[in-house]
């Protein structure tokens, strides 16, 4: 009996002693496991490159950004000034050497990009739509689907001479009449400008169906577009404001060397005026029949490649650029911020001329955005300078234009 206790006993030892080393083992194995899970699922450092066809001092900037946010996450970006065009982009696209960003594009290209299949789809989480100017997130949504963020916009409004003019016009009429005093200008056959006078009597390029621009309905030989050409020709040839054959840079100079007291210019002619030293000041569009005039807006914008193989790494880097570059670049290239907490600033709210750019571009439409906004540009401009030269009626040059914009849409199948 004291011989079975023994061996009783040692047996119960024994396999206490052989539990203890392989919970020993299980464990070792279950952290050697966990560690080689951990290290297997650890992300790798990435290298991206940004395309941006913003000016040098812009590019700069935001490679400085860009800087802060490689430090911040361990990976490396490279932003480099680029002015390739659409084909360019697609090749190098295809070729897998093009960008995994483009930064700094117009919203009015960004349609044959997409249609290409060019652009990545903006992912949930990454853009809140609310933060934004209204018009900005429009200027970037196709079929009610983000494919860009959007990063500054700019219109055009009225600068006047100080030393000719008190007070703004406030309305149409106003305009006129002190243009005739002090002389009025702008670069009138361009449609880009000249486009303001048509919308604000009921013209329109394409019309919005559902959230989505309709190539097949074009107003811009509607009544309201008729009468809208009507205006633009009586500043010509009523009026005599200015040449039927006048050019920007004509009417630009014009105001800098104080023939004229109003003109009709954007945020890029600022600079030029200040070194100039004329005395001016910026007023939103003068109203027409109690309304405001939509004037035509660019929105700068930037977008990830489909071709990008670092999807996340790269909507988070640029995530990163579009909620930290607003103010940076109002303050080195007067791009307006499309950001409403930018807006606020202080610094944006204060500075009298460009906030009345960013009152004028909460009136604007943005240029669509759709490929067959491309057929519309020439011809457009060609009927403003049959109208404004008396070589053709506005009826018959509106008819005439959207014809021919009809006719470039077809080559574009």
């Amino acid at each position: 009996m004291k011989r079975f206790t023994k061996i009783f006993a040692f047996l119960t030892i024994l396999v206490l002693v052989m539990s203890t080393l392989l919970t020993g083992c299980g464990s070792s194995n279950s952290n050697s496991s966990s560690n080689s899970s951990s290290n297997s699922t650890k992300k790798e450092s990435v290298s991206l490159t940004v395309w941006s066809h913003l000016t040098d001092s812009e590019v700069a900037k935001v490679q400085e950004i860009a800087g802060k946010w490689a430090k911040e996450t361990g990976n490396t970006v490279k932003v480099l000034a680029d002015q390739s065009d659409f084909q360019a982009f697609s090749t190098a696209a295809q070729s897998g050497k093009g960008p995994d960003i483009m930064f700094g594009i117009a919203n009015d290209n960004l349609g044959t990009f997409q249609k290409a299949g060019l652009l990545a789809e903006v992912p949930n989480g990454i853009v809140n739509k609310s933060d934004y100017v209204p018009m900005s997130i429009d200027a970037v949504s196709f079929d009610g689907k983000l494919y860009a963020i959007p990063l500054a916009m700019e219109t055009y409004a009225l600068f006047y001479n100080t030393d000719k003019v008190q007070t703004p016009p406030a309305t149409m009429q106003d305009l006129i009449d002190l243009g005739k005093k002090v002389g009025f200008q702008y670069d009138v056959n361009n449609f880009y400008y000249s486009y303001a006078f048509i919308a604000a009597n009921g013209g329109y390029v394409f019309k919005q169906n559902g959230g989505k621009l309709d190539p097949n309905d074009i107003g811009l030989n509607n009544d309201g577009a008729k009468k809208g050409l009507s205006m633009i020709r009586d500043f010509v040839i009523t009026d005599k404001f200015m040449p039927a054959d006048i050019k920007g840079d004509m009417a630009k100079g014009n105001f800098q060397s104080g023939k004229i007291g109003l003109y009709i210019g954007g945020p890029w002619d600022v600079d030029g005026f200040k070194k100039a030293n004329v005395n001016f000041k910026v007023a939103p569009m003068p109203t027409l029949d109690g309304k405001a005039i939509p004037t035509f807006a660019g929105v700068q914008t930037a977008f990830v490649s489909a071709s990008s193989k670092h999807q996340d790494e790269a909507w988070d880097l640029l995530k990163y650029l579009a909620e930290n570059t607003a103010l940076p670049l109002f303050e080195t290239g007067n791009r307006i911020p499309v950001l409403n907490s930018a807006l606020e600033n202080d610094e944006v709210k204060n500075n009298e001329i460009m906030n009345a750019f960013a009152t004028q571009a909460k009136n604007a439409q943005p240029m669509p955005n759709i490929p067959e906004m491309q057929a519309v540009w020439t011809p457009a401009g060609n009927a403003l300078q049959l109208v404004t030269s008396g070589k053709a009626t506005p009826d018959k040059a509106a008819n005439d234009m959207v014809k021919q914009i009809k006719q470039g849409i077809a080559t574009q199948q």
